[in-house]
């Protein structure tokens, strides 16, 4: 998908109170950005790292500017979890997934389950229907992507409501874009949260589908790249 609005290019000073960022400009002046990631950001978030910040070209936001990627060991990251599932939603529609492809509709953001709303739903001709959950994330270790980079009790409910569409005799998916094409390989974070670790073993063990994919960020666009080994072994923590 592509990113219309103009990029500036900065260094990181600190990220913090979540949504917000510290940055200083070529021209050497400082700025607060907005963060648009909740998350931890675990390897993102090196102060000196070169970042690149969207122009909103909105002078009524109380920050104009908002951190859209990172620079780590020479590949940039994305670390807007706003545009992960516009583009999963794109490729899907134009079947630059194959796994996912040969559904007559698809829609965004459809009440399900308690209280949640799934990213994509899918509807086949026979009226089957499929469940695509997205996660966005940035944190990596070498070639092996990972999720997630904090605890998420958010995460492990996600998994149970689409165990229970599994149940009721529908297609599920749990699907990771990894916000970087520097990796070839996904699996949970065992060391980070154990218990949404093993949410997710039980769930592809109970026919939850389990799909990661790289994406490729430039200064313009943002695109899935290539499907990722999905690795769902137990790793022992401390061991």
């Amino acid at each position: 998908m592509k990113i219309d609005q103009p990029l500036v290019e900065a260094t990181l000073v600190r990220r913090y109170k979540r949504f917000l960022t510290d940055v200083t400009l070529a021209d050497g002046s400082e700025l607060i950005a907005h963060c648009p990631n909740t998350g931890s950001l675990l390897g993102c978030k090196e102060p000196g790292s070169r970042v690149w910040l969207r122009d909103t070209e909105n002078d009524k936001r109380k920050y104009r500017l908002s951190w859209q990627a990172v620079e780590v060991d020479g590949c940039w990251v994305n670390v807007d979890t706003g545009l992960p599932n516009a583009e999963v939603f794109a490729a899907i529609t134009e079947d630059r997934v194959p796994a996912l492809g040969g559904y007559q509709s698809a829609r965004r953001e459809v009440k399900y389950g308690t209280n949640s709303r799934i990213d994509v739903l899918l509807e086949g001709e026979g009226g089957e229907l499929c469940y695509v959950e997205v996660k966005n994330t940035t944190l990596a270790e070498g070639e092996l992507a990972l999720f997630p980079d904090a605890v998420t009790e958010r995460g492990r409910k996600h998994l149970g409501e689409l165990v229970k569409m599994v149940e009721a005799g529908h297609r599920a998916v749990q699907f990771f874009f990894v916000s970087r094409n520097d990796v070839k390989r996904f699996r949970p974070a065992d060391h980070i949260d154990p218990a949404y670790s093993e949410a997710l073993r039980e769930a592809a063990a109970a026919g939850v589908e389990v799909m990661a994919w790289s994406a490729r960020v430039e200064r313009d666009s943002i695109e899935l790249d290539q499907e990722l080994v999905v690795d769902l072994d137990t790793v022992h923590v401390g061991a």
